[in-house]
């Protein structure tokens, strides 16, 4: 568990299913930069936070991301280790009513610290889509350098996107 001012970030409870479908998983502009499709129906949402919990037994760096105030799942972050002592984000999202409050850089220091101080991390890696401003905006206000870029294809729409990476090392 990662503990910032004002959200708390651990792994997925099956009863906060419907906190994640109301704040994030039913909205289009919470996926429109990620490579997840929006959730229709409570009854779907509840099957996704099945798959979501199977899926972080094997991932340990896979959570939620619940707000103090409300005590709400408001989102979710993730990252791997994609060398050792590399880590890299998998994704960070929000609910659009959680957006703008300062918790995306909350988020990424407090995954840094923990990669940095918990793990003995000596670079941290992150990614946005070219058009992604704000999340573009959050890395270089955590300190975060711009590395390389990358076309990618999504899956889901087959559209083409650039994907730009930007790096810290402790």
């Amino acid at each position: 568990m990662l503990e910032t001012k004002d959200l708390i970030i651990k792994q997925a409870e099956q009863k906060d299913w419907k906190d994640m479908y109301y704040n994030l998983w039913r909205h289009a502009e919470s996926a429109k930069y990620m490579l997840w499709d929006v959730t229709t129906s409570e009854e779907d949402a509840q099957i996704r936070m099945e798959k979501t919990i199977a899926y972080e037994r094997n991932h340990p760096y896979a959570w939620f991301v619940y707000e103090k105030a409300s005590g709400k799942a408001i989102g979710f972050a993730g990252m791997i280790e994609i060398e050792p002592g590399i880590f890299e984000d998998t994704g960070v999202a929000l609910g659009p009513d959680f957006v703008g409050k300062g918790y995306g850089k909350q988020i990424v220091r407090a995954m840094e610290n923990y990669v940095k101080n918990d793990l003995g991390a000596k670079k941290m890696v992150l990614s946005a889509r070219s058009q992604n401003i704000a999340s573009k905006k959050v890395q270089q206000a955590c300190g975060f350098v711009y590395s390389h870029s990358e076309e990618k294809v999504d899956p889901r729409t087959g559209e083409h996107y650039v994907l730009e990476y930007t790096y810290k090392e402790f």
